[in-house]
């Protein structure tokens, strides 16, 4: 597969479904098994559903979309997303599409760092204990590697030991805790499993180093020596939309922006649609969503207040975005190389590495924060969701095949997006065409 797969294709999303994966398939060489996954018949099957969780009585689907008219650092991807709400795919794909115009993203990652804790107390003189720790550091994480030579054979495992000492929390075992960091370099993979084996491995050393009772081994999902950063620079008269200027919208996103950033209660929605994003494409792709969004929203509160993990601002003419956040991501590992559907997804992203992986999920959330503020900051939310939100409300009325769009489109122009309203429509088009076949029958 060349890298001239483009993530612009226009009219995808007017096409018939399977046009659609015709398309895919001879763009990326899908096999007939892979097409037949995302048509629906190669679900995951039960027997490999039974080996992956617990108690398994079944599977769950959700809607596959693609996020397109992606560029970051220069390079295409088209962006699988799993997500039950309409409007996600589309906003971003839109947001994509206006950032491409003036550039695309521009996005880095840093290594695969993470943290293995361990948890000590009852250990005498902190400074003491602390000294004992950082002197066997050398065996410490010849100790921890030895659980992993394949990963350190490849260049990662345990690079660092640190030592924190936390004072006494208040309550009737009033005592200072004394936390063990490792610093582990997970490479390619997510990394949970080997950091908690790598920190259990080594409690038994650090209890007969520091005299003291170790409790807890385990990594942290506050992954902020993983983060990864987008950014974009839009030419103001490039957002004009809505009937309103460029400098409007770029004014109202600013302000939104701001907003965020002074009031907690703003910047958990504001993050939320950031997430919005990167849950989706984190699920098409089996990565661990929940350790992402905890060290996303703990990230978010680093400073001491809850803030936005995006911000957006006027310069020179542009409206500029930034963010950053703790993308803790795998290609290897978990579910990627058991669930056929997240081979698939990752298939068509034809990423190259995990750091790369990081670099498109920060853009993504970007771009669908983008499309929410850019509403949010002219018409109202609503406005924007509308047309999407029309769809799902025709298909709850009853209707199906070529009929979903033309009730959609009745809804919207009436502005009346409402169940009972689109079963009143369907009903008027029943009899309409019942009208028709017997004028027809008698003429």
């Amino acid at each position: 597969m060349s890298d001239t797969v483009t993530s612009r294709l226009a009219g995808f999303h007017k096409l018939p479904m399977e046009e659609r994966l015709a398309q895919l398939g001879k763009m990326f060489r899908l096999a007939e098994d892979e097409l037949q996954y995302l048509r629906g018949v190669g679900t995951l099957q039960p027997v490999l559903a039974n080996q992956m969780i617990e108690n398994a009585v079944g599977t769950f689907s959700l809607p596959l979309g693609l996020g397109l008219n992606m560029l970051v650092n220069g390079r295409d991807y088209i962006v699988p997303m799993a997500v039950e709400e309409p409007s996600v795919v589309a906003a971003v794909s839109f947001a994509a599409k206006i950032v491409r115009e003036s550039g695309g993203f521009m996005a880095e990652a840093d290594p695969s760092i993470m943290i293995g804790q361990v948890q000590v107390t009852r250990f005498g003189d902190p400074t003491e204990a602390a000294d004992k720790i950082l002197a066997a550091k050398e065996g410490i994480l010849a100790l921890a590697n030895s659980f992993h030579p394949a990963m350190v054979a490849r260049g990662g495992g345990a690079k660092d030991v640190e030592v924190r000492v936390l004072p006494a929390p208040e309550g009737p075992r009033a005592e200072p805790l004394l936390i063990v960091h490792l610093v582990i370099d997970t490479q390619e993979a997510m990394g949970a499993n080997l950091i908690n084996t790598m920190a259990e491995g080594v409690a038994p050393f650090i209890e007969q180093l520091t005299g003291g009772k170790v409790y807890l081994r385990i990594l942290s999902n506050l992954a902020d020596r993983r983060l990864a950063r987008a950014m974009c620079r839009i030419p103001v008269p490039l957002l004009a939309d809505f009937e309103m200027p460029g400098e409007a919208i770029a004014e109202g996103i600013a302000q939104a922006s701001r907003f965020a950033e002074a009031d907690p209660y703003r910047a958990a929605t504001h993050n939320k649609g950031v997430m919005n994003g990167i849950d989706s494409v984190a699920i098409a792709t089996g990565q661990d969503w929940r350790a992402i969004e905890a060290g996303a929203h703990a990230f978010a509160c680093r400073e001491g207040q809850y803030r936005p993990l995006s911000t957006w601002y006027l310069e020179e003419g542009h409206l500029v975005g930034r963010i950053e956040l703790p993308l803790a991501l795998g290609t290897v590992g978990g579910p990627i190389k058991v669930h056929p559907g997240v081979q698939v997804a990752l298939k068509l992203m034809r990423v190259s590495s995990a750091r790369e992986l990081s670099m498109v999920f920060a853009a993504v959330g970007l771009a669908q924060n983008f499309a929410a503020l850019r509403a949010l900051g002219s018409v109202g939310i609503q406005k924007g969701h509308m047309a999407l939100h029309a769809r799902c409300v025709a298909v709850t009325a009853g209707a199906r095949g070529d009929l979903v769009e033309r009730i959609a489109n009745e809804l919207v122009r009436v502005g009346h997006v409402k169940v009972e309203k689109a079963r009143e429509i369907i009903a008027a088009l029943a009899a309409a065409d019942e009208a028709a076949a017997a004028a027809g029958s008698t003429g």
